[in-house]
């Protein structure tokens, strides 16, 4: 059986919906369809106050994909300190940071030609 591909634009408003469950802050999506060699097409970059909130909001987006799209995601690594987790869902690429870990990384800097989207928090 073959997996359903699944809608970008969908899978980033569960992503976004996922962190805004939990209050992430500081969501910024990162679209690098344009950019040669680039290795998916988005980034979703969020950041927690601590480990426990960087899990909560990882936890948050995967129940949250999962429930409604069938999809979980390919692979997730950084779990066990929980300061920067990565979630790839392929086309997706999810970073999930501590605020100081996000900011020493600055990994938006490394990405400077893609078209940069800041969503508002909603609390």
């Amino acid at each position: 059986m073959t997996k359903k591909k699944v809608n970008n634009d969908d899978l980033l408003a569960n992503i976004i919906k996922g962190i805004e469950e939990v209050k992430g802050n500081d969501i910024d999506i990162l679209d690098l369809r344009a950019i040669d060699n680039s290795a998916c097409d988005y980034f979703v970059i969020c950041n927690g106050n601590s480990n426990t909130q960087v899990n909560a909001i990882v936890n948050s987006i995967q129940k949250t994909v999962s429930k409604e799209l069938k999809d979980k995601p390919w692979h997730v690594e950084g779990m066990e300190n929980a300061e920067w987790v990565l979630m790839d869902y392929v086309n997706v690429v999810v970073h999930v940071f501590q605020k100081q870990i996000r900011e020493y990384y600055n990994i938006e800097s490394l990405w400077g030609d893609a078209k940069i989207t800041t969503i508002q928090n909603k609390y």
